[in-house]
């Protein structure tokens, strides 16, 4: 599609251990659009951060893309060599990571962090390396205040410590944004974060997207943030998508069990006395998975067709599910 910036089919992710072969991401299918946002939510283990991992490169042994395609802008990545790969990381799609303490370098300062992207991406900067760097931090400050870095121009020489929890991971959004990509994966972007910074980092990312016209991709266990800032949600569960479409339809009828039970969990201060029900049991084994529907074993509905491999299913409208329960729909 003309429309579509990134376009992921079949992708299947393992990783080689001591224990056996983990499938981490198998036939994940998944597509964005231009100045689109999704949400690619699902509990820890289901396979979110490595099929974006795999999207960035950054997979390396004992993990391997084992089968699939991604395709950005119509160019296949998948096989790029690692100077390609430099060369498209931080220019033309860029992702924070879920730790933002961690994620930074300790050791340079957030300025320094900005403007190595820059030095490394920035084409508009000219003249010696000197004049280089000097046009690079007027940058790195353009982008401190652009991120909402208070006093900018006195904390451009600051270390990550110095920073609180909600200020590293704008410094993190700062780095992913300091040259334009179009495309911005943000990985748990709220994580251990209080609920008013969470909000915060969100608006964040959607007024910069507006912005600046990108396309974003939301990593996230919480569905309340995927229904507040997502056009389209993904639901992942042990390494497949089980659910997809407009995250409004999705989240008022849920047709996967798994994704039933993601809302259900979810407590309401609406409804104080309404029980909340748990979704029972864990993911499975990455390894040696049997021939069936993954969630079977902990799903209330299954019945004997759930015992064979289930594909997804077209349900129109832009909505697919991979159930064999799913009422309706054609096979996909």
């Amino acid at each position: 599609m003309a429309d579509t910036v990134l376009d992921i089919t079949d992708l299947k992710t393992c990783f080689d251990t001591r224990d056996g072969m983990v499938t981490a991401v198998e036939g994940v299918s998944l597509s964005l659009a231009r100045q689109e946002s999704l949400g690619v939510v699902g509990e820890s283990g289901s396979g979110k951060s490595v099929t974006f991992a795999s999207v960035m490169g950054l997979i390396k042994p004992p993990g391997f893309i084992a089968a699939g395609s991604i395709r950005f802008n119509g160019r296949e990545l998948v096989g790029l060599n690692p100077a390609e790969y430099r060369d498209l990381r931080g220019k033309e799609i860029a992702m924070t990571m879920q730790d933002a303490l961690t994620a930074l370098n300790p050791a340079y300062t957030v300025s320094d962090q900005i403007i190595e992207v820059l030095l490394a991406h920035d084409e508009t900067l000219g003249g010696t390396r000197r004049a280089r760097k000097r046009q690079a931090r007027e940058k790195a400050l353009e982008m401190m205040r652009l991120v909402g870095i208070p006093a900018a121009e006195t904390r451009l020489d600051d270390y990550p410590h110095q920073f609180s929890g909600g200020m590293r991971q704008r410094i993190m959004i700062a780095i992913a944004l300091a040259c334009r990509p179009k495309v911005l994966i943000a990985d748990e972007p709220t994580t251990a974060l209080d609920v008013t910074i969470q909000a915060q980092v969100l608006e964040l990312i959607a007024d910069i997207r507006e912005r600046l016209g990108m396309s974003v991709v939301i990593i996230t266990h919480d569905l309340g943030v995927v229904a507040e800032y997502c056009d389209r949600v993904a639901v992942m569960y042990a390494g497949q998508v089980v659910e997809t479409g407009p995250t409004a339809e999705v989240i008022a009828n849920p047709l996967h069990p798994y994704t039933q039970g993601l809302i259900a969990s979810i407590p309401r201060l609406s409804d104080l006395k309404r029980r909340i029900r748990p979704i029972l049991g864990t993911v499975p084994n990455l390894i040696d998975l049997p021939a069936q529907c993954r969630f079977m074993d902990r799903c209330d509905q299954a019945q004997s067709r759930c015992r064979s491999l289930i594909e997804m299913r077209d349900m129109g409208g832009g909505r697919q599910v991979r159930c064999a329960m799913a009422p309706g729909g054609s096979d996909g």
